[in-house]
């Protein structure tokens, strides 16, 4: 089983996805929180730019917080027992996006093992990535399963490649 999956095709810029990087990726998220309450698309340079506002304001009126005292447990050990033991998903807009599908270009063929199925480039965009289950990554399915019509029901297996068409 190959553990990168590329992007080819009709695109300008073919990627290579390695999901085993993603467990560090900013952008993931618990996969049943993409189920849960179907996240609306969200404008990310908005709400960095609204946080970082919110903490500039509160540095201003209230000052600096003093360093937390010695012996406080760290959040990262708490970050390291999470990621060992949760399922983690990433959205495939980011990917998709990154490759710049050329303008002629309207189909996303999902190639694995099991066969090829077909989708609509707004289909794809909003594809979820699984690359975990339960802190490990998907040997014996993988590298990533792909959730698509926003069910954990529509799910495919042992991807290999995405080919824009």
């Amino acid at each position: 089983m190959e553990i990168i999956v590329p992007i080819k095709g009709n695109v300008k810029y073919s990627l290579t996805l390695d999901p085993s990087v993603w467990i560090i990726d900013d952008r993931k998220k618990k996969l049943d929180e993409f189920f849960l309450n179907q996240v609306e698309e969200r404008n990310e340079l908005e709400e960095y730019t609204k946080a970082v506002s919110k903490h500039w304001d509160k540095e201003l009126i209230e000052g600096n917080t003093a360093p937390k005292p010695p012996g406080t447990p760290k959040k990262k050990k708490y970050l390291k027992e999470e990621l060992t033991t949760e399922t983690y998903g990433i959205n495939f807009h980011y990917f998709l996006r990154n490759s710049e599908p050329n303008e002629d270009a309207t189909k996303v063929v999902v190639e694995s093992s099991n066969g090829n199925q077909t989708f609509s480039i707004d289909e794809a965009m909003k594809f979820i990535l699984c690359f975990s289950n339960k802190g490990k990554s998907l040997k014996e399915d993988g590298p990533i399963h792909v959730y698509y019509g926003n069910t954990k029901d529509n799910v495919i297996t042992h991807v290999t490649a995405f080919n824009i068409i």
